[in-house]
């Protein structure tokens, strides 16, 4: 009777976290800027939007956008951004950004939103699922950040500040019940120097691109097992904390990076394996991207060209999978190590709040086959959750 009652009551538990979690949205990344560096403008936003929602062979409707600032580029008065207008208008939810690298404060961001806020009231605030404050500042301010360049960013100490500003400006606002999270590198989420940032917020943003995984074999082929081990680091470190996916991707063009090779091919190859098979309609998901706009990244991610709903390969998930599920780690094998010395910056509008960049190609509806490579054993995040829930139920 006790077993009976124990594993009902486990039961009951994992239904009502269920229930609970936050849905798996769909969406992309949004820059503030067009690939010349120009801002960005309601007709440049509603295009975006609009393409999303209408992707052909799409495995849902891609209906959020994440954005990188609350300003409108160039703004010298905090305009709030005409991203916000464009999402009312086509019914977009917004996971705002608050870019928090390089400035004493976040005044400016805050400002802005505010004033998005008394031009769009409810408008605005009915759409918005989430707030981000800061982009990638852990890895931009971690030591390999600071060697391969990757411009200004922010300590723990600093961002856990700036989380508590947002919160206290927008504690009297429909604002205060939407989840607080930041977004940075998988490799900064499992560095327990930022365990404060972890404390601190409703939901942790994860970036994470197998691609630039130096000496890891990351080969086409590798690249959902990679991010398999990468993912499944991030949940051990995060605790209880809701992961969203808030950058990843595999660029078409480019050049190769250790054993990683930019093609349309493997584009769709990393959509189906990571996307489909662990992402889409699971997690919330941003994926990295709809278009590109940074000209100073060689690397393209794009899934379109010109914004066109006939997407660069197709995006029909597959019914079966090539990356093989093993069991998870039981705890005491070591987690891969960080993106590393050899990791460039991610792409994800990582050196400034103008954001993300352009595609060519053309509509493929076949599977691809990529290029050969190395074969890792990878964890399974589904099995550790069995196991998880066969535990509690014996505590109980």
């Amino acid at each position: 009777m006790r077993a009976t009652s124990s594993f009902a009551a486990a039961a009951a538990i994992l239904a009502a976290s269920v229930s609970a979690a936050t849905p798996a949205y769909l969406g992309f990344n949004s820059g503030s800027t067009l690939p010349d560096r120009s801002a960005k403008f309601k007709k440049d936003f509603v295009q975006e939007f609009t393409t999303a929602q209408n992707l052909k062979n799409a495995p849902g409707k891609f209906d959020a956008v994440r954005l990188y600032t609350n300003i409108q580029a160039y703004s010298e008065t905090s305009e709030p951004i005409e991203a916000f207008d464009a999402a009312i208008d086509t019914n977009t939810k917004i996971l705002l950004g608050v870019w928090a690298s390089g400035v004493p404060n976040i005044d400016a961001e805050l400002k802005a939103l505010e004033n998005g806020l008394k031009k769009f009231g409810s408008k605005l605030t009915d759409l918005v699922i989430g707030i981000s404050i800061g982009s990638e500042d852990l890895y931009r301010d971690s030591a390999t950040g600071i060697k391969n360049k990757a411009g200004l960013g922010a300590g723990p100490d600093k961002l856990v500040k700036f989380i508590n500003d947002f919160k206290t400006k927008f504690a009297n606002t429909p604002l205060a019940s939407i989840p607080v999270g930041h977004v940075d590198t998988w490799d900064a989420w499992v560095n327990g120097t930022n365990k404060a940032v972890v404390d601190a917020v409703d939901f942790v943003g994860v970036d994470e691109y197998p691609y630039y995984e130096n000496g890891k074999g990351n080969n086409i082929e590798n690249s959902g097992q990679l991010f398999d081990r990468a993912y499944n680091a991030v949940k051990a470190a995060i605790g209880d904390k809701e992961l969203w996916m808030t950058e990843t991707g595999w660029p078409y063009v480019g050049e190769t990076w250790d054993l990683a090779v930019p093609s349309v091919k493997n584009a769709q190859y990393f959509w189906q394996e990571v996307g489909c098979r662990k992402l889409f309609n699971k997690v919330p998901t941003f994926w990295y991207t709809l278009r590109d706009s940074n000209p100073d990244n060689t690397m393209k991610f794009a899934i379109t060209k010109n914004l066109n709903t006939e997407p660069m390969f197709d995006l029909t998930c597959p019914t079966t999978f090539k990356t093989p599920e093993a069991a998870e780690s039981s705890g005491s094998e070591k987690p891969p190590s960080s993106t590393g010395t050899n990791a460039p910056a991610p792409t994800g509008g990582a050196d400034s709040p103008t954001g993300t960049g352009a595609g060519t190609g053309t509509g493929s509806s076949t599977s691809p086959t990529p290029t050969g490579g190395a074969s890792f054993k990878t964890f399974s995040y589904a099995a550790a959750a069995l196991s998880a829930a066969a535990y509690l139920a014996a505590l109980l």
